[in-house]
């Protein structure tokens, strides 16, 4: 006789396979797209005009940097947003290839051909920038920060001889927990290289947790995942995202997410969409960045330090080192709630499968071949 296990309203909506789940992900390579537009802005905006970026080191500038710092760059020109989303995204497209096809074959590919296809562009672009950057002198570029007063820039290290290049480029591959303090992201004009070092060290989190999809239950790997989301949080960690991310197309590609988001569900005799919750998030987040970067931004990082130290010794985050990346509520709002509305309704997902957004995520840093998407 088979067991009649009870039901609940969170394993209903979650249960269930999508009986034709798509594999046309173009929507997801021009959301990328968006970020190339927004790093972009934020690497020109950095070296010429710092005080327009959140969280600068130059708070004293002209009033129309000022200006556009508590409002386009909030939305369009901020570090934290757009790194948030680039390992967000990461996570949300590794895992694609294998629960399209959960054979042992893909699952090893994938994990296998991860590091080559992240050392091998991250060794061109970096070896480029080292050689610009230490075989002339940088004087030119400390007098021009020195001249304008951009204290948001540094001039790039110049690496002494090959074995401190080789030792710096390794390192973006090992672990590593103070990642903006590298050599390698030193040495990188834009100091935006350390990013590579979080997209590696979580695509395993990913390929370790997402084994588990084919061979659990639904309604017990959604309520495991959403505990080991908010421990990852609790703990400051990046597999916050990771596996947010990997929960997110877990529900796309098994759970027949965008037919049960827009049905919504029923109290009583009355339907309630789940759109607005999505929005409501993505609102809350918004309004959060504007709130403590154009208001009061002495409260900026106030969040950062209620979770514990376990990596930092202290009961709670004592000891934060601010100047690391790291991740945030507000930015995690934001991506879970657009995402959302993305997976749920079509008109995003047409304006991002545009043309020139797609082109502009094909091309930018990781790209994935279009038959395992």
């Amino acid at each position: 006789m088979k067991a009649s296990l009870p039901s609940s309203r969170l394993a209903n909506f979650f249960n269930g396979h999508s009986s034709a789940p798509t594999n046309d992900q173009d929507y997801l390579i021009g959301l990328r797209g968006t970020l190339v537009v927004q790093s972009f802005l934020f690497v020109f905006f950095q070296a010429f005009l710092p005080t327009a970026v959140p969280d600068s080191r130059n708070v004293d500038g002209p009033l129309y940097q000022k200006v556009l710092r508590k409002s386009f760059s909030v939305v369009f020109c901020n570090e934290a947003l757009i790194y948030s989303w680039i390992i967000f995204l990461s996570a949300r497209t590794l895992c694609v290839p294998y629960l399209t096809n959960n054979a042992r074959e893909v699952c090893a590919s994938s994990v296998f051909r991860r590091s080559i296809r992240l050392w091998i562009p991250t060794f061109v672009a970096y070896s480029f920038a080292v050689a610009a950057f230490s075989t002339s002198s940088t004087d030119y570029i400390t007098k021009f920060l020195t001249l304008t007063g951009n204290g948001s820039t540094s001039t790039p290290l110049r690496l002494r001889n090959f074995l401190v290049y080789f030792n710096s480029l390794f390192e973006i591959f090992w672990l590593n927990k103070r990642y903006a303090s590298q050599a390698a992201n030193n040495a990188f004009p834009s100091g935006t290289l350390w990013i590579i070092s979080v997209l590696f060290q979580q695509s395993y989190t990913v390929y370790m947790t997402m084994v588990i999809v084919p061979h659990t239950r639904v309604s017990w790997r959604v309520k495991a995942l959403l505990l080991f989301i908010v421990s990852a949080f609790w703990v400051q960690s990046w597999a916050w995202y990771s596996v947010t991310g990997l929960l997110i197309a877990d529900a796309v590609f098994n759970m027949d997410f965008q037919a049960r988001s827009r049905r919504g569900f029923q109290v009583a005799k009355v339907t309630i969409p789940f759109w607005p919750l999505y929005a409501a998030m993505a609102i809350t987040g918004w309004a959060l960045q504007f709130l403590f970067i154009s208001w009061n931004p002495h409260m900026r990082n106030n969040e950062l330090h209620a979770h514990t130290g376990e990596y930092t010794g202290g009961v709670m985050n004592e000891n934060l080192d601010e100047s690391q990346p790291l991740a945030r509520v507000d930015n995690f709002l934001i991506m879970l709630g657009v995402m959302l509305l993305i997976e749920t309704f079509e008109l995003p997902r047409k304006v991002l499968r545009s043309r020139p957004l797609v082109a502009l995520g094909k091309r930018s840093f990781s790209k994935w071949p279009d038959s395992q998407l």
